[in-house]
């Protein structure tokens, strides 16, 4: 195992790690429970080229736990394999008709089957069930994943999927904990008290880097306390959560707990935002759809928003600093999952005392990544998802080399087919370069110089964003002082872009509102009732 493995071995705890395919087929029968039926309106066999294999995908939208096609509409979306350039297959594009229907569908399971109707035991119950199911069909849902997506299978089985199986199993466990307060006001009178009840209906808004990944952190904790879903996936990445909505209903969710609509962004997801039946309305993607998506909750109901937003993350290499470490972690921030990630340490400052011996070894690793296609176990690093993405990445590059920074490593495009882009160092770079400045969501790192602990603290500070940052040194004062002074709502001190789901997660400034994972993100998905009970004062009338 590469180091490069090692390091995010953790992201799969508190999952078993999860490897080869026997036990996925052992654990749990394929069987659906009596009461739960699927009808499908359209399904199609996916090959998986690499090893032979088909994958049953169903490409009709998920409402009330049957597979169905759109109410007024034929379009669909066409799913791309980032790593060969072809089609996989087309599933239905959701309409803003089928939005209604959708939301009409969370909110009547809401009423009746789900929300304050079933108790936290049984929404445990159900969680761990459905996170059992997961981690039975790992390694096939790593391979579609991989066909979508472009990351490697075993990248998808062991990191994402044993995370997202992990995440779960610590929402159920909150399912029957999730308590209010008792709040003296008159012992001889009167009493009040809160509880944190349902929000409701949650409109949920998935990107294409983490898709699997993402439905689990959105999905665990609204289901642990009660809200129903109306999810809207990526349009580039639909086919995991379309498979794991059969596996919703083999875990014995009722009808309209969680719903998938796969749709194009301004139609599905501005129907989500403005809709007055949704309740909250939670989005992982660009600040700038973020600011659409939060103009539309407050026009429409005030729908509470939470969103997790882009970063121009930076990492401080201090001269006390592990070198061969803090390359090896710098590596890992840049060019996990091919950079596409809103944490990306796209950013790396490092003192003039050490930089030459750390850019030297930094290069070094970077060049020890090979990035393949998702199917070679070779790869620690697959494809870029899309062509649009892959073009938006080149256009940074050439950017870099227009406004005078120094690319020590990459920056040439590949041959052949695919969306492939090699890890790319920038030197000598600016504080105004678009590189410096702008998210870019590939494998591409701006490395700069400073003297002073003030000169980094400003440097790594001089951004729009504040999702995450690191920093490097084996002074202890340092890292306290340091890490105090980021403005970043994470910050890793000696490591980098390590998640935990029982820690929270999510960003200041314009990197987004609210947290993801831990005990935090129930607040997300509840409300606050305080109820007040007078049992012994009377009242004395008129005034």
């Amino acid at each position: 195992m590469s180091s490069h493995e090692q390091c995010y071995r953790s992201l799969a705890s508190p999952a078993k790690p999860l490897s080869g395919t026997t036990s996925y087929s052992t654990q749990i029968p394929r069987k659906l429970p009596p009461r739960a039926t699927i009808t499908m309106s359209k399904f199609t066999q996916v090959n998986v080229p690499a090893t032979g294999k088909t994958i049953s995908v169903p490409t009709g939208l998920f409402i009330n736990n049957e597979f169905v096609p759109s109410v007024d509409s034929q379009e669909t979306i066409q799913c791309i394999n980032p790593a060969t350039e072809e089609p996989i297959c087309s599933v239905v594009a959701g309409s803003a008709k089928d939005v209604d229907v959708a939301v009409a569908a969370a909110r009547s399971a809401l009423k009746t089957t789900w929300g304050k109707n079933v108790s936290g035991f049984e929404r445990s119950r159900l969680l761990n069930k459905l996170a059992d199911l997961i981690e039975r069909d790992a390694q096939e849902l790593a391979e579609l994943e991989a066909l979508n997506n472009g990351k490697p299978v075993k990248i998808a089985r062991d990191f994402d999927i044993g995370d997202s199986v992990g995440c779960l199993r610590y929402y159920a466990g909150w399912a029957d904990k999730i308590v209010g307060q008792s709040i003296d006001i008159d012992n001889k009178t009167k009493l009040a008290f809160t509880k944190h009840e349902p929000i409701g209906v949650c409109g949920q808004i998935i990107p294409w880097n983490y898709p699997i990944m993402m439905w689990a952190w959105k999905v665990a904790p609204a289901l642990a306390c009660g809200c129903t879903i109306v999810m809207k996936p990526s349009e580039f990445t639909p086919l995991t959560a379309l498979k794991l909505s059969e596996l919703v209903v083999e875990a014995g969710f009722p009808p309209g707990v969680v719903n998938t609509v796969p749709a194009l962004g301004s139609v599905g997801g501005a129907a989500l935002a403005a809709h007055p039946g949704v309740d909250k309305i939670a989005f992982t993607g660009s600040t700038v759809t973020g600011r659409k998506i939060m103009e539309a909750a407050a026009k429409s109901n005030l729908k509470k928003v939470s969103l997790e937003l882009g970063g121009k993350s930076p990492q401080l290499i201090f001269e006390s600093a592990d070198i061969d470490q803090a390359a090896n972690w710098a590596a890992l921030g840049i060019l996990y999952n091919t950079g596409q990630d809103c944490t990306a340490g796209s950013r790396v400052y490092v003192q003039d005392s050490i930089y030459d011996k750390f850019l030297q070894t930094l290069i070094e690793k970077a060049k020890a990544l090979n990035i393949g296609n998702g199917f070679d176990e070779k790869s620690g690093g697959g494809p870029v998802v899309s062509k649009v993405q892959y073009d938006k990445i080149w256009s940074y590059i050439d950017a870099g080399k227009q406004e005078g920074a120094k690319c020590v490593l990459g920056g040439e495009k590949r041959p052949g087919k695919g969306y492939f882009v090699d890890p790319t160092i920038f030197t000598e770079i600016k504080p105004g370069m678009k590189i410096v400045k702008d998210e870019i969501f590939g494998p591409v790192l701006s490395v700069g110089r400073f003297k002073t602990e003030e000169e980094a603290i400003n440097l790594a500070n001089d951004t729009t964003y504040g999702l995450g940052a690191g920093l490097h040194s084996n002074d202890a004062g340092q890292c306290m002082r340091v890490s105090q002074a980021l403005e970043a709502g994470t910050v890793w001190v000696n490591q980098y872009n390590l998640l935990y789901n029982n820690v929270p997660f999510g960003g200041k400034k314009q990197s987004g509102i609210g947290r993801e994972l831990g005990s935090y993100a129930l607040d997300e998905y509840t409300s606050v009732k305080a109820i007040q009970w007078n049992y012994g004062e009377k009242l004395d009338w008129p005034l």
